[in-house]
């Protein structure tokens, strides 16, 4: 029972670090909580088939830490709402970084890119944030 309520503490956190977050592209998405299977390991072939996408599917690996910089990285011209959207990312971050180990970020697709922030949990899950953006 320990574990069905770890996984679920884990997830209700995201889903409550994710709220009224949007990922800034081209366009505006909405984030939400990826919770997948276990896995071996966290890479692009693990993630595309239990995303059930073709092991062809393009993606690009990033690194975790420097994906985040930009969406935390605090400005001098940042006003209340930047400064506070800033705050949430880098709680997010922690979030993350605390609770899953092997931390990656994949761009999925090209142009419409689906965007998975992952790592396995204690579980050996996989486990982060989905969103989505345009890159033309």
């Amino acid at each position: 029972m320990k574990n069905f309520e770890e996984k679920k503490n884990l997830a209700e956190k995201i889903e409550k670090a994710v709220e009224g977050l949007y990922y800034m592209s081209e366009t505006d998405a909405e984030i939400f909580l990826f919770f997948g299977e276990k896995s071996e390991s966290v890479t692009a072939e693990n993630l595309l088939e239990q995303i059930k996408q073709p092991k062809n599917t393009p993606v690009e690996e990033r690194d975790f830490d420097e994906f985040f910089e930009h969406l935390t990285k605090m400005q001098n011209w940042f006003g209340e709402e930047e400064a506070e959207t800033a705050g949430k990312f880098a709680n997010l971050r922690d979030l993350l970084k605390k609770n899953l180990k092997d931390l990656k970020v994949f761009k999925v697709g090209r142009i419409n890119l689906d965007v998975y922030f992952v790592g396995l949990d204690a579980e050996g899950r996989l486990v982060g944030i989905k969103t989505q953006a345009v890159e033309t």
